[in-house]
């Protein structure tokens, strides 16, 4: 077996490390719609955004800052990349590389929104970036049709716990 130069050890060792390469999931509504309504008591913090969507990326990090703030609590942020599933590699995983988002990213590959928008949220016109906080135990729900602040989200956040 071949020995590592020390450099190539280290590279290896970082590419290893889970916050330095994030996993992007393609997948369709069932399987998203089936995490959504899990009888659990997680409370789930699902953003619809995507890469071209400026008020998406700007409000990217306070999704962040909130999964890092509930480590260890019962907080699930997922991020719903709308984005092309065809972009994946070229696009969607340097972007979220480049921006270190440690949260879960899903590409929620699907043509017609149309089809699944009303099955989210009945009162979503489309528009992004959207964000839906759920806890099925508690029958709690909370959806926002606009870019929401560190202060706006870990508020409405503050209501699920």
């Amino acid at each position: 077996m071949p020995r590592l130069t020390p450099i190539l050890f280290v590279v290896g060792l970082l590419l290893a490390s889970p916050g330095f390469a994030q996993h992007v999931t393609v997948v369709k509504f069932p399987e998203l719609q089936k995490r959504l309504t899990r009888p659990t008591d997680t409370t789930y913090v699902v953003n619809f955004w995507a890469t071209w969507c400026a008020p998406c990326v700007k409000e990217l990090p306070n999704f962040e800052h909130v999964r890092a703030a509930n480590a260890g609590k019962k907080v699930k942020v997922l991020l719903v990349s709308l984005d092309y599933a065809s972009q994946v590699d070229k696009k969607i995983k340097p972007f979220v590389r480049k921006r270190g988002l440690k949260s879960e990213v899903l590409v929620l590959n699907e043509p017609d929104p149309n089809d699944w928008l009303a099955k989210v949220d009945a009162k979503w016109s489309g528009a992004l970036p959207f964000t839906l906080i759920i806890n099925n135990r508690t029958k709690q729900r909370a959806a926002f049709e606009k870019e929401l602040s560190q202060a706006e989200l870990t508020a409405a956040l503050r209501k699920f716990l």
